[in-house]
């Protein structure tokens, strides 16, 4: 529960209530009082953003469809103002070892060291992990987390200098809409071998009560092809989250694959995802990179990152592949559903 002096990140600034409570006088010096009051405020925000610097730590890597969003984002928002951005890339979904994610936090506390910014924006769970965790729990240096999975507390947060926004999936939703496509109750799991999409099941059963018949976790792509080919006998319905960390991973070759070979309903958290399963709902990822720059602003104001409720993304898109349900055999859209071929 948020406390009574908590921050709401939602818009960039109101005036509404500084001027709807000022008596101004009529006519012309209603106006230049009016102007005055704007160059002030404008003076001042632009002078306290004077030489401010934002550093970005990204997780994964650019082409990543789950994070490029973010970055797009925060981007948007800030190239209003006069802030300098810089970004750097940890590339940990594509080598997901613990020596590696280790070795990539490390670097990224060099480069923080180096560049010394005001505020540290964060995107996905091994930043979390690996660099926020151990090295800057209570620190001076404020963060803004984004795109972590489900549960923030895993890495001790909140902390007094870190807020953010995790991640969530409409799980039940997305469910909803196999239930009606499945010939039986039986459910599947499938996904890369990777510490996000780990996380991404464990919190499938402890937040759903979902219990899987079979799961599968893939590090190469013909592990992948073997276990979406099991998954069609072995099950009625399937959840398909992310196959980024598949090494040797390819789009088109997945596609055709999948199309060849499917005779159950499956769903998918990602638009990246689609072409290879029948139902989604996706998470609009530019909605965290958005709201994470706010945030960041408002720390820049002053606004100490504790007064900033940590909270869950809340926008979603529902997805429906037309060529997933010509092979099954469906011939009914969702209403409201994106279709795509």
């Amino acid at each position: 529960m948020p406390s009574r002096n908590a921050v709401k990140v939602t818009d960039r600034h109101s005036w509404q209530g500084l001027i709807g409570a000022s008596r101004y006088p009529s006519g012309k010096q209603c106006l230049w009082l009016l102007l005055g009051v704007l160059a002030v405020i404008g003076a001042a925000f632009g002078q306290s953003y004077e030489g401010k610097k934002i550093l970005y730590i990204n997780s994964y890597h650019v082409g990543y469809e789950g994070s490029d969003p973010i970055t797009q984002g925060i981007e948007a928002v800030l190239k209003k103002y006069p802030i300098e951005l810089k970004i750097i890339y940890m590339d940990t979904k594509r080598n997901p070892s613990e020596d590696f994610s280790r070795a990539a936090a490390l670097k990224a506390k060099a480069a923080i060291e180096e560049f010394r910014p005001d505020v540290v924006i964060a995107s996905d769970d091994n930043a979390s992990k690996y660099l926020i965790m151990p090295y800057y729990k209570e620190a001076e240096l404020p963060f803004v987390f984004c795109g972590v999975n489900w549960d923030a507390s895993v890495y001790g947060f909140p902390y007094k200098n870190v807020t953010g926004m995790i991640e969530v999936a409409l799980v039940s939703e997305i469910f909803r809409h196999l239930k009606k496509y499945a010939k039986g109750n039986r459910i599947g799991f499938i996904a890369g071998d990777t510490l996000s999409e780990r996380k991404n099941l464990e919190y499938y059963i402890k937040r759903f009560d979902i219990e899987f018949s079979k799961i599968y976790f893939a590090k190469t792509f013909e592990e992948w092809k073997q276990s979406y080919l099991k998954l069609q006998d072995e099950v009625d319905m399937a959840m398909m989250t992310s196959h980024v960390g598949i090494v040797d991973w390819n789009d088109r070759e997945a596609r055709d694959f999948a199309e060849n070979h499917v005779k159950i309903p499956i769903g998918t958290e990602h638009r990246w995802s689609i072409p290879f399963a029948l139902v989604g709902v996706a998470k609009d990822f530019e909605e965290m990179g958005t709201w994470s720059a706010y945030a960041a602003l408002k720390i820049l104001d002053g606004v100490a990152p504790s007064k900033i409720p940590i909270t869950a993304n809340k926008k979603g898109q529902l997805l429906f592949n037309a060529r997933m349900a010509e092979k099954l055999g469906i011939d009914t859209v969702p209403p409201l559903a994106e279709l795509v071929r």
